[in-house]
């Protein structure tokens, strides 16, 4: 999944961007609308860490929804 991808599905990633990232409030996951830089500095805001290594975490966020299996279709 590429970035234009997570922006475009985000109304359905959101969740599992708040269970991967609890400390997110639901407006943090209203005003990032799928935006990298925004997930970024909201993460960098409510964890504190380095933005390189928030950066990588993002990153292979995105690698393991591609990985997730998809429920099968009737």
């Amino acid at each position: 999944m590429n970035w234009s991808q997570v922006e475009g599905q985000w109304k359905t990633l959101k969740a599992k961007a708040r269970q991967k990232w609890g400390k997110l409030t639901n407006d943090d996951i209203e005003q990032i609308r799928g935006r990298r830089d925004e997930l970024i500095a909201r993460l960098q805001k409510r964890y504190g860490d380095e933005r390189d290594d928030l950066e990588r975490q993002v990153d292979d966020w995105v690698r393991t929804i591609d990985e997730q299996p998809r429920s099968p279709r009737s």
